[in-house]
């Protein structure tokens, strides 16, 4: 067994090649590791939360051509392998732009997108899940129907959206390892780098990979149980 070749890495597992000078405030280094996989995480679901409410509340649209680009767009990345959507964007975007997009950026927008689509059915189920009723008695009150949505429907339907965010937050937290296809230094790279480096421990190193993967989507699957636990004592006293 050769558990030296983890803890004599575990800076770089854990954060990548950024060092922090204390004495003198300086940051040097590139951001990598677990920390890069939880930033890719975290800035994807935030970025496909606002694409996939825009998707969800076009998905109910009144408005077919609204409604049919919805569509068109949700199952078209649905049926789309988010591998193949990050080698599109990778890819794709210098011969767009005529510039070659970092492979952290091409990556990102990849899980805005490919997420995106997952959390706008969420937001249309959440949606339909509430009563018809409420928005009449809304739109009784005199709001408009986009005061309706704003004030009334969407502030129940994202209550009860919580759970749902959470479970595609531990998803694409584990997606965060096809980033290292392209190159993106997160934590299954920088396991592949030192794996091919020592030779001779990568059972050790890989155990340690998965052993991180799961402390981390652990956590989320821990407070989304315990959302839902609390909002059903929520409705339970509501009723």
């Amino acid at each position: 067994m050769h558990w030296d070749v983890v803890w004599n890495n575990i800076d770089y597992f854990l954060w990548g090649s950024l060092t922090i000078d204390t004495r003198n405030m300086t940051v040097t280094g590139d951001l990598g590791g677990l920390a890069l996989a939880v930033v890719l995480a975290v800035l994807g679901i935030f970025g496909a939360f606002w694409l996939g409410l825009a998707a969800g509340l076009m998905r109910l649209s009144r408005r077919r051509w609204v409604k049919a680009l919805a569509v068109i767009y949700i199952e078209l990345v649905r049926g789309t392998p988010l591998l193949m959507l990050i080698f599109w964007f990778y890819f794709l975007a210098p011969v767009l732009l005529g510039s070659a997009v970092p492979e952290f950026h091409s990556t990102l927008i990849a899980f805005i997108v490919f997420t995106g689509a997952y959390v706008g059915e969420i937001v249309r189920a959440g949606v339909t899940a509430l009563p018809k009723g409420q928005m009449e008695a809304a739109r009784g009150t005199g709001l408009s129907h986009f005061q309706a949505m704003r004030l009334v429907i969407l502030p129940q339907a994202l209550r009860n959206m919580i759970p749902s965010f959470v479970n595609q937050f531990v998803s694409l937290t584990k997606d965060t390892s096809l980033a290292s296809i392209i190159g993106v230094n997160e934590l299954t790279n920088t396991a592949t780098q030192v794996n091919n480096r020592t030779m001779n421990a990568p059972f050790e190193i890989f155990l340690t990979i998965a052993g991180l993967y799961f402390l981390i989507c652990w956590v989320l699957t821990a407070t989304s149980r315990r959302l839902e636990r609390h909002l059903a004592r929520y409705q339970a006293r509501g009723r």
